[in-house]
């Protein structure tokens, strides 16, 4: 039992010796969660970013056309812009060379002084000396004036003074930086190269950082900045990639949409108010989900904030406005609201501003706060659409047909779904009759498997856990809810018994704290139809059930592929290298092994079912996440979308990389 201090311990036992003073970059390793979200992957890639950043800081103010950035063998990585150069001379204050300044405290930058950097996505001076405080080693070289001067740390600590190595113009000098081989080294005459490999002690699971996360990344950026060229290189695999686009966010819009049927070309707004600038691109496409995109200096917003909200209000009233008055709308009562002009609506939203003034939620820069962003980018949005609608009434009138149909359609599935809330379908009240729910009430300890098949469901039902364990038998291919509405979507009695199943309902109804289960497993076979059926499961889910995706709810069983018997011994395999690694280690035995190649979860008795595929002690589960939720819309429109082209070309592409069961 945990005892209590008394009060009289408490006073004593806190004293002044007890308050920790955390020096220079201390409190980054001690929390550094807190200045880069978290210390796994997303982390690195975290800290990637922030050095990037600083270049493209460079090149929004004007100085810098090139950003290299190296992925290297040992997963070090090299960023080298051909900006200004971090400067080097002493801060009075200090005594101390500026570049030690910027890279061993906190809150030390020139993005404070809005002469020296006017427009940055870096803000509060922390990016550079985080990634040095979390990095085992740093070193970072700076061309000023055609004089080349270099500082190493290491885990935020410098290893040596800032020295002066030498003219850049000298080979030698060149040679010994090690620059890249794709940097055209002679060409470089001011800028800053900076190399760093994370720490393990900081970063333990993985540091190896993924090269399609950068690649993205650096990709948004050269929409983002106009006349900046990228030049992205892994050393690991030899991949080497050049960005550079003319259109900005126009063509990211275009790229967007790119496996979709578009209603228009992009709808291109620019608005300068002193020193605040707001770009927005619109074009909707005839299906079903909104894709919009919001940025703040290159940051991508992704939790949106303020610019976003007047962008979102100006659409609605502007597409108002402008059925009222071509008397698409009867009377000043009826109106479009929001979710009907979102429908099939792809945007990006961008604003430029001095960062001095920027209000971010948190270093991690996910939410823009200021306040006068929203009736700025209200105002602005309102009035170049409202000019746009007036110059363009052939857009102007589809884009009108697309929201009156998403409007009579939501309608309909509102009908649809309050019959089906007046019987009281989707809130538990009668639950379907083929679940074979647990016992337990508590979701926390709940899972759901979604299992194929009657065959399967009756094994899962014999051989599951009934504590924890509930069981929904699906029979057939659920619908393809890609391009579906919702009425037709609960018209369709598998998806209906599944959202009476989880209990949270669906759309406006949603209740996430009803969720009956904390764990949803999508258990099918391993063939062509089961992969099939989990794809329509895992589209459903993530267009009309994103909460359990984006929550963390969602799983897929790995069953295994054989079975491989040896005398009284029975092993399982679940992969090819699996079953060939098993076989190679029992190939001097004496016993012929027997080999059994599932095709389904039927052919498991529910003793193999529950021992290989749901004992949560053995079993193997997938998690389901969303890494690039612009990746996941591509994808899931290239596949599961009406348009067969871009389908047709990914098959064919990818075509020798499928793995068939014949």
């Amino acid at each position: 039992m945990e005892k209590k201090a008394s009060k009289t311990h408490s006073k004593k036992g806190y004293t002044g010796d007890q308050i920790v003073v955390l020096e220079g970059l201390d409190p980054v390793r001690k929390r550094p969660a807190m200045y880069i979200g978290s210390t796994d992957l997303k982390g690195v890639h975290h800290c990637i970013t922030e050095i990037i950043d600083n270049s493209v800081d460079e090149a929004l103010v004007g100085f810098a056309t090139n950003v290299w950035i190296t992925i290297h063998p040992d997963n070090a990585v090299t960023v080298i812009d051909d900006g200004r150069g971090i400067p080097i001379d002493n801060v009075p204050k200090y005594n101390t060379p500026a570049l030690e300044i910027v890279m061993t405290k906190l809150h030390a930058g020139g993005k404070f002084d809005s002469q020296a950097y006017k427009v940055s996505g870096g803000l509060h001076g922390v990016g550079a000396s985080v990634v040095n405080a979390l990095s085992e080693r740093m070193e970072v070289y700076v061309i000023r004036d055609g004089i080349v001067y270099m500082q190493k740390y290491s885990r935020g600590k410098t290893l040596s003074k800032v020295e002066k190595i030498g003219l850049w113009k000298e080979s030698s000098v060149r040679k010994k930086i090690q620059l890249p081989p794709e940097v055209p080294s002679e060409n470089l005459q001011s800028g800053t190269i900076s190399t760093f490999l994370v720490d393990r002690e900081i970063f333990q699971s993985e540091i190896s950082p993924d090269y399609l996360v950068i690649r993205k990344q650096v990709r948004e950026r050269a929409y983002l900045v106009s006349k900046l060229y990228f030049h992205l290189s892994d050393q690991r695999t030899g991949k080497s990639e050049h960005f550079y686009f003319e259109g900005g966010i126009a063509s990211l819009v275009e790229s967007l949409n790119r496996n979709k049927q578009t209603l228009h070309d992009p709808i291109f707004i620019k608005k300068t108010n002193s020193d605040i600038e707001l770009q927005v691109a619109i074009q909707y496409n005839d299906g079903v989900n909104e894709n919009v995109e919001s940025y703040v200096n290159v940051i991508n917003t992704i939790e949106g904030g303020t610019h976003l909200t007047g962008f979102r209000m100006a659409l609605t009233r502007s597409i108002n406005t402008y059925a009222r008055k071509i008397g698409a709308l009867k009377s000043e009562q009826d109106s479009i609201i929001g979710e009907d002009a979102r429908e099939g609506l792809t945007a990006v939203v961008y604003i430029k501003m001095p960062s001095h003034n920027l209000q971010f939620e948190g270093q991690t820069k996910t939410k823009l706060g200021n306040a006068e962003i929203q009736p700025f980018s209200q105002t602005a949005v309102n009035d170049a659409l409202d000019m746009y609608f007036e110059e363009h009434p052939s857009d102007g009138r589809r884009i009108l047909e697309k929201v009156f149909l998403a409007a009579k359609a939501r309608l309909a599935a509102k009908a649809a779904r309050e019959a089906i809330i007046r019987k009281g379908a989707l809130e538990g009240s009668t639950l379907p009759g083929k679940l074979a729910d647990c016992q337990t009430r508590n979701p926390a300890e709940s899972e759901l498997f979604i299992v194929e098949g009657d065959s399967a469901g009756g094994s899962a039902k014999q051989g599951r856990d009934r504590k924890f364990q509930a069981i929904l038998p699906l029979r057939g291919k659920i619908l393809n809810t890609e391009r579906a509405r919702l009425d037709k979507i609960l018209d369709f009695a598998e998806i209906k018994d599944l959202v009476i199943a989880l209990g949270m309902g669906i759309a406006e109804s949603l209740h996430p704290e009803k969720l009956r289960y904390h764990r949803i497993i999508i258990m099918t076979d391993a063939d062509v139809d089961g992969e099939h059926i989990r794809t329509l499961l895992l589209t459903f889910f993530y267009r009309h059930l994103p909460y359990i995706v984006l929550n963390s709810h969602l799983y897929i069983a790995q069953p295994p592929l054989y079975k491989i018997q040896i005398g009284k011994d029975v092993l399982y395999a679940y992969s090819e290298e699996e079953r060939i690694k098993i076989l190679e280690s029992k190939k001097e035995g004496k016993i012929t092994p027997s080999l059994q190649r599932y095709k389904g979860l039927g052919e498991m008795n529910p003793e193999q079912l529950w021992e290989t595929t749901m004992n949560p002690e053995h079993r193997l589960l997938k998690q389901v996440t969303v890494e690039d939720a612009t990746s996941a819309d591509e994808v899931f429109s290239m596949l599961m979308g009406d348009e067969v082209p871009p389908r047709k070309r990914f098959i064919q592409t990818h075509a020798k990389l499928a793995t068939l069961d014949i």
